[in-house]
């Protein structure tokens, strides 16, 4: 099993944050991961996305040329991203602030207000922490559940900031806990 994700959206969404997150939760199950961080010049606000390899196997190459999942979090990154998914790749794109639908035909998308499910669990900024439990919830084999990202956030996150890990917590599991309904174009 091996999955390859781009994580994509504007500086200050927390798409670095999550990419990390997620191969740490990769890490502490013993897969194979890699996770390469690109910023815009601009930092918040600007661009910002990341590749991200959970593999059962040795990961060869940290380049990721066609993706088996696209998470975009803004309409830029949606298309931008969604021409870089394989065929039969899954886009998971922010409903919350992407008001068009995907182009293409030959993928699977999942329409997921990260911003509505993160705004439940009283996280406002927390659309990130909805992406991971959802691709937990999606991708199967990839990560087993919420557990693994206990371990992620308090590895990945600074000490004063750790106080918000309960409510990171909390908010994958609520998006984990969700029933997603993924359609084939």
């Amino acid at each position: 099993m091996t999955t390859e994700i781009i994580f994509a959206g504007f500086g200050g969404q927390g798409v670095i944050l999550a990419g990390k997150i997620l191969t740490l939760a990769g890490m502490s199950e013993d897969k194979y991961v890699s996770h390469i961080p690109s910023y815009g010049a601009e930092m918040r606000g600007g661009t910002a996305n990341c590749s991200v390899i959970v593999s059962d196997e040795e990961v060869a190459s940290p380049v990721i040329e066609k993706p088996d999942v696209v998470v975009a979090l803004n309409k830029p990154s949606m298309t931008k991203f969604e021409q870089w998914l394989k065929p039969g790749g899954l886009l998971i794109y922010n409903s919350s602030l992407i008001d068009i639908e995907p182009s293409r035909k030959d993928i699977r998308t999942l329409a997921l207000p990260a911003n509505e499910i993160a705004a439940e669990t009283n996280n406002a900024r927390g659309a990130n922490m909805v992406v991971l439990g959802c691709l937990a919830k999606v991708c199967p084999g990839m990560i087993s559940g919420v557990k693994p990202f206990e371990y992620a956030l308090d590895e990945a996150i600074s000490a004063r900031n750790k106080k918000f890990n309960p409510i990171n917590i909390a908010t994958i599991e609520a998006a984990y806990n969700k029933d997603y309904d993924i359609k084939n174009i």
